[in-house]
């Protein structure tokens, strides 16, 4: 079975038929709601659609998914039939012992077996996949059998945890100035260093820091919205996402002043020449881009052409795919309304910002001397600085909550309060809203990393430890003895 996925820009491309045309295929799609990135299964002899598959890509579009999650999604079915295609079956004839042997392949066989969190993800597809075979009458029972209160007998037995990695401020700036920067470990400039944009790779680490933003939310930003726009004031920037957040959930994003003005500072120095040289290659391309005429700061809206029609998007209504496509005229021509522009003008991918990332720690790594902080033990992702972001807050507006009385029972008096006022003041809430997090308990997986673990041992063995040294025996009788007494 082979597997494509629709693209409807590539349209007027490559389709030559005398039967439909281009416009006509791509109105087609977009009256039966078929999304960009949706998957399409073909029979390898006939190159025909394989209908019960297709129809489940049908489905994935339904649920308005992103492309990048529809084409993930797609890759599990397929990466499941190719292993079933060595079993002699295929994903429609499976059994369990099939589901079994594929799981045991991707999570233990394989040369490069998935965790926890990927494996979950893949089962959570194949169980989707299976009930909706049943549901449409393709199937009469699920292959795989449903474990306890109707639980994904396929999905991994331990839940994991959050993998929260978190910077100091030492080896934030190390990454910032030495991986990021082109600096040496000194602070001087490095005259091996053969970055190319290092003001905005350190405006990159500095945004994502400073508002504690995803990946998607950050490098996706326009000039308006973080306040470098003609007749802007300036200073920190608070604006709204939506659309290139996770779920979709809209919420006010901060970047503070000092953040604003590292991006400022590239927008001033480097980011000129970027988008002088890639002005001529954007022209040509000008009827596959937004062409933005006219921008509402005050509205958060912009107008201009697209596809040869007239739209108007609210800013925060617009997606990453959008973003990456929206220009203006410039002082040399179009460029991209994006803060954040790579060598072809518009705004970098995923994996350009990987690259970047990777040979920052490449950098860490080689001029690691003396004086270098202890770098992580795996290397550093973008989302650690939003990790890094969230203890940082939570560490602080606990401890301004607690304020600066030694008496602890007058400190925790301090946090009974109404509801609402709790609501509104808590510490682990205000971060949850900042961060965006769908549930509470998300954010409690924080937790653990603000304890001050020494100190509280201190206050709970002391005089225990020392200089008369007791054993982990006595520690032990002795607390069972307070306890048969309190009884």
């Amino acid at each position: 079975m082979d597997l494509a996925f629709v693209q409807s820009g590539l349209l007027e491309k490559h389709l030559d038929s005398e039967v439909i045309s281009a416009a006509e295929v791509a109105a087609l799609l977009k009256r039966r709601g078929v999304l960009d990135g949706t998957p399409v299964y073909l029979d390898e002899e006939t190159q025909m659609p394989v209908p019960p598959l297709c129809e489940f890509g049908g489905y994935l579009s339904t649920a308005l998914l992103d492309t990048t999650t529809l084409k993930d999604y797609g890759r599990v079915l397929g990466r499941l039939d190719d292993h079933l295609g060595g079993l002699g079956s295929d994903v429609l004839s499976a059994t369990e012992s099939d589901l079994v042997s594929y799981r045991g392949h991707r999570t233990q066989w394989q040369k490069k077996p998935v965790g926890g969190s990927v494996w979950s993800r893949e089962s959570f597809v194949l169980d989707d996949f299976y009930g909706f075979l049943v549901d449409r009458k393709v199937l009469t029972h699920r292959p795989a059998r449903l474990a306890a209160r109707g639980r994904n007998a396929l999905a991994p037995r331990v839940r994991s945890g959050m993998d929260i990695r978190h910077l100091t401020f030492e080896q934030y700036r190390y990454l910032r100035d030495v991986g990021l920067g082109g600096q040496l470990p000194n602070a001087q400039i490095s005259p091996t260093y053969r970055g190319w944009s290092p003001l905005r790779d350190r405006a990159g680490a500095d945004i994502a820091l400073g508002s504690g933003t995803r990946w998607r939310e950050w490098a996706t930003v326009l000039l308006p919205e973080i306040g470098l726009w003609p007749g802007m004031p300036g200073g920190a920037a608070e604006f709204t996402v939506q659309a290139c957040a996770k779920y979709a959930k809209a919420r006010p994003i901060y970047v503070p002043e000092d953040a604003v003005g590292s991006a400022d500072l590239f927008c001033m120095l480097e980011r000129p020449d970027i988008v002088r040289k890639a002005a001529r290659g954007l022209e040509r391309k000008a009827r596959d881009l937004f062409v933005v005429g006219d921008v509402d700061v005050a509205g958060g809206r912009v107008r201009g052409i697209l596809d040869g029609v007239v739209r108007e998007f609210e800013m925060s209504a617009m997606d990453a795919k959008l973003r990456r496509i929206t220009v203006y005229e410039g002082e040399f021509g179009l460029e991209a309304l994006t803060l954040f522009v790579c060598r072809g003008g518009l705004m970098p991918g995923a994996d350009a910002w990987k690259s970047y990332r990777h040979r920052a720690w490449t950098r860490m790594n080689a001029l690691a001397d003396e004086t270098t902080p202890l770098l992580p033990a795996r290397r550093w992702r973008w989302h650690d600085l939003r990790h890094t972001y969230a203890l940082r807050l939570l560490t602080f507006l606990e401890n301004m909550m607690d304020g600066e009385a030694p008496d602890l029972q007058a400190r925790r008096r301090r946090h009974r309060s109404y509801l609402t006022g709790h609501i509104r003041h808590n510490p682990l809430l205000i971060v949850s809203r900042r961060l965006g997090h769908a549930n509470p308990e998300t954010t409690y997986e924080y937790l653990q990393y603000t304890d001050d673990l020494i100190n509280e041992f201190e206050a709970a063995f002391v005089g225990w430890v020392g200089d008369d040294e007791a054993s982990y025996a006595e520690i032990a009788t002795h607390a069972l003895s307070g306890t048969k007494e309190g009884r």
